[in-house]
């Protein structure tokens, strides 16, 4: 559901007990599970969005990201503290909404786009978690 602004408002937020996914549901019923991993590559950060499409960065190393803390911005968004760090993204329910609606084609480009690069989803010298 939405505001007459157009704003999605959620009714539950939760990060999961291994740290490495938020479940977030809307009014209206609307509900998803976000990979840590997803939210980390998508943060809405300058860092990592530029200031422009052209200067957006590609993150890779981020598959045992686990996400840390979860901050109320007013009550129009979180930011998310993640174990490596970064901790500047701002998301709007706005975002995480369409995060949920769009994560299958975001997954899948971002994982084209590390195959371009030649890169992974692993840190250098990370040993996976099970």
């Amino acid at each position: 559901m939405t505001d007459a602004a157009g704003t999605f408002w959620p009714t539950e937020i939760k990060v999961h007990k291994d740290r490495r996914a938020l479940t977030i549901a809307f009014e209206g019923g609307a509900s998803f599970n976000l990979p840590a991993e997803l939210l980390r590559v998508e943060s809405p950060s300058a860092e990592v969005q530029g200031h422009s499409p052209a200067d957006r960065q590609l993150v890779a190393g981020k598959r045992e990201v686990r996400i840390e803390e979860v901050i109320p911005i007013g009550n129009y968004a979180v930011r998310l503290i993640f174990d490596d760090g970064h901790s500047t993204g701002i998301f709007t329910w706005d975002l995480l909404h369409t995060l949920g609606q769009e994560q299958d084609t975001r997954f899948k480009r971002y994982l084209q786009e590390l195959a371009a690069k030649n890169l992974s989803r692993d840190a250098p010298g990370a040993v996976r978690r099970h």
